[in-house]
């Protein structure tokens, strides 16, 4: 397995251990997670959720109506 993906599953091993729900997607040339976050997600948790996705390459949180918090 490709450090990558290693590092990929890593870090959503590390925002699962944070209560949030992950998916893992394989792409020709990259690996993506995306974490839905609850309304209702810990405001302590989320120093976790940064120290995980801290070791990315690149992360974003995006807010919408109608899928709320996407990480």
């Amino acid at each position: 397995m490709p450090a990558s993906e290693l590092s990929a599953e890593d870090i959503a091993a590390r925002l699962s251990a944070a209560g949030l729900t992950t998916r893992v997607m394989q792409h020709a040339h990259r690996t993506s997670i995306q974490a839905e976050v609850p309304d209702d997600f810990p405001a302590h948790s989320w120093r976790e959720v940064l120290d995980a996705v801290a070791t990315a390459d690149r992360f974003g949180l995006i807010a919408s109506d109608a899928d709320g918090l996407v990480l």
